[in-house]
Parts: C-alpha cells; structure tokens; sequence
C-alpha cells in the first residue's frame, strides 16, 4: 500500500548517531520503499520558539540539509525544503489553532519538559508549536508520520484537530489524520556515558555522543570509552535487562547491521566488551566516514544547498498552497 509520508527535524546543527539511527536512516528507507511519496522538511519555523542566533541558524539550516542528502536522502525522489519557504505553514497553523483547545495543549507533556520550571517565560511559540506541527503534517494530507515514543502525543493532537474541523464543517476527511509510523527497533539511541539519557547534542560531554562530523580517531576513542559494566555480553536477550549500557552498544551494531539484537548475541554471547568495541568501531567508521565527507563537501557549496531547499520549497509550495485556498473556502474565507 502507497503512503504519503511527512517529518521535519529542527535545524539544531552537528547531528548524532541517535539522529541518523534513529530517524535518517529510516527516512531514507521510506524514500526507497516503492509507491511512498515523501516529504522531508527542515522545521526552522519550529526551531525559533527557542532564540536564535541568526547566522547559526542559516548555517544549521544548510547543515541539516547537507546530512540528508550525505546519509541517502535524494531530492529527486522526496521533496525536501526549510518549513519557512512556504507561508502556508504559518497561515494553516493560525486558522488550526481557532480549531484545537486549549484543554489539549494543556495536556502537552513536552512543552512542559522544554519550558522548565519557569513556564511564565517561555514562548507562546513554544507553547502552540504543536498546532505548527499538525499544520506542517496535513497541509499535504500525509497519512503517514514517522514519530518516536516522545513525539506520539502531537500525533494524536493532529488527529483530535483533524476530526473536529471535518466534524465542525462537515467535510468527510477533508483533513486526513495521520497514522503513526512508529519504528519498532533502535529509535532511541541512548548516551555512550550513561545508559538511561537519550543520546543528545545538549549533554555536556562530547563523549557521551558521536557526531557525524566525528573523524575516525575519535569514534575509535569514544566507543573505547563507552561505559559498559563488569558482566560478559550475554547468549540470551533476556539477560540485557537492567544493563542499558550493554543493550544500547549492542543496539547500535545491530541498526548498522540491519539485524535484530538477538543476531548479535549471537554473534558476539559470553565474549568480552573489548572485543565486542572493535567491531562497533569498525562498522560505525564504515557507516558514519562517507556520509561525513560527503557533509562537509555539501557545505563547501552553500549555493548548491541553497537551491535544493529552494527547489524543495517551490515543489512543497504548490502542494501546501492549494490545501489552504481549499481550508479558506470551506471556513468561509
């Protein structure tokens, strides 16, 4: 069955391996499936609920685009833009949020998690950005969004806004609301330092991650330095409860291998981490090293990305803009 499929990543710069594993790699295998239609978008719409700098993030912009197409991504088979070409975004958002409650924004947990405790001086941007989010989804009647665990709470709001506009107006699916796509294994690769805390550019310790500008040396180094624990690996999957550590390691070796977990074990049970590292290093070193030379060639030639997202924008223009002329009709505009 074809699906038309839709996710952005916001423009934050210096991309990780829980990035690429636990999103890129998957967009990319979704372009490639037969009959998807995919649209790819650089949210930096959704990146300025936060301050800016603004010449980091036109160079973040660029970066995110660049790891894209380093990592597989093909803009003459999905369409990939920055979110704020497109003004539709922005006038689909405004005319959703006179649809969805405040009820439902209240129930939002990560607005919660990134406000912190001083929520008064927090963004309104911040607080209605999930209204973006399903403005950015069903502009372009997606009916498939690949989402991690964190992100299924903003997908059922799409739903919510979705249902009650076709209610309201009595439009049958005039908005589709979208399905998730939830990736069953490896969407969340965790910190090289400590086995509980998602892998993440904000973490203190560069050691904690490895990048996809990282040279050869050090992920060599950062996986010889990955905390483990005392125990040999184990036979059996069973035995990697309550060992995060252990787990994530063999997580990451079993993605890049495009393996189940229970392969490696095989592979690799009653065998120490020493060993074990070697070959991480070395499929991580094979995996990471072309995508980051091609990285950094894209961003010798900023003009060249330029025109990708440009091109990617018009394409995503005609699409976005002709669903809201249809949205302005039906509400009486």
């Amino acid at each position: 069955m074809s699906k038309k499929i839709f996710s952005g990543v916001q423009p934050t710069g210096n991309l990780h391996l829980g990035n690429y594993l636990g999103a890129i790699k998957n967009f990319v295998e979704l372009q490639n499936e037969k009959d998807n239609t995919c649209i790819y978008c650089v949210v930096d719409l959704h990146a300025i609920t936060l301050k800016q700098d603004p010449t980091e993030l036109k160079n973040n912009i660029r970066e995110t685009a660049a790891t894209f197409i380093a990592s597989g991504l093909d803009p003459s088979k999905s369409i990939l833009f920055n979110q704020s070409l497109v003004p539709a975004h922005s006038e689909g958002s405004w005319i959703l949020s006179c649809i969805a409650r405040m009820g439902w924004l209240n129930r939002m947990t990560q607005f919660k998690e990134k406000a912190g405790k001083d929520k008064e001086k927090a963004s309104i941007g911040l607080y209605v950005y999930p209204i973006l989010m399903a403005a950015d989804i069903m502009l372009y009647d997606a009916t498939h969004v690949p989402v991690g665990d964190d992100q299924k709470q903003h997908l059922e709001l799409c739903r919510d806004i979705a249902q009650k506009f076709n209610n309201d107006y009595k439009v049958i699916d005039f908005l589709v609301p979208p399905e998730p796509l939830i990736q069953k294994q490896f969407s969340r690769i965790m910190s090289l330092k400590d086995g509980s805390k998602k892998m993440s550019k904000s973490d203190d310790s560069d050691l904690s991650r490895i990048n996809l500008k990282d040279d050869k040396d050090s992920i060599s180094n950062k996986i010889k330095k990955a905390k483990t624990d005392q125990h040999p690996i184990p036979i059996e999957i069973k035995e990697l409860e309550n060992r995060p550590e252990a787990e994530n390691l063999l997580g990451i070796y079993s993605s890049l291998k495009n393996q189940k977990i229970e392969k490696t074990l095989e592979e690799f049970g009653g065998k120490n981490f020493s060993e074990f590292k070697t070959n991480l290093s070395d499929q991580l070193i094979e995996r990471i090293s072309p995508i980051t030379r091609e990285i950094n060639k894209l961003l010798d030639n900023p003009d060249y990305l330029d025109k990708i997202l440009f091109s990617g924008g018009e394409k995503a223009n005609a699409i976005a803009e002709k669903k809201v002329k249809e949205l302005k009709k039906i509400i009486g505009f």
